[in-house]
């Protein structure tokens, strides 16, 4: 039987599907290309984060060191996304406690680009 690639919307439901479940690692292995790129806001090379990274393993380092620092996930959140031609957006929201830190809120949005069925760009801000 012949596989058929996801449209950028099937990408969008799943991985908001996948983000409610805190499956993060499944995200990357089902939706992103090996080439993916990663791009976060400049501030966050003040606690020692890149703003680019490329390569699935080496995004896949990054959010594993990002989750050892995570003591709790009190609850999670994904907006339905907004699809426009190739790319879909989004809204993430986490009520989490970090290793030896307050309980805090946090949120941001995502903008990811689509190519044949996978993910190739990731872009955060917040």
């Amino acid at each position: 039987m012949e596989q058929t690639t996801m449209t950028t919307q099937d990408v969008a439901n799943r991985y908001c599907e996948l983000a409610k479940q805190n499956k993060w690692t499944e995200i990357l292995d089902e939706l992103c290309a090996q080439g993916l790129v990663n791009k976060e806001p400049e501030h966050v090379v003040e606690r020692g984060i890149p703003t680019t990274t490329i390569g699935l393993d080496a995004i896949k380092a990054k959010g594993n060191a990002n989750r050892a620092m995570i003591e709790e996930i009190h609850s999670q959140q994904c907006s339905a996304a907004l699809v426009a031609g190739n790319f879909f957006s989004l809204t993430l929201k986490r009520d989490v406690t970090f290793k030896g830190k307050p309980r805090m809120s946090l949120e941001e949005i995502g903008i990811f680009e689509v190519k044949e069925g996978r993910i190739i760009t990731e872009q955060f801000f917040y």
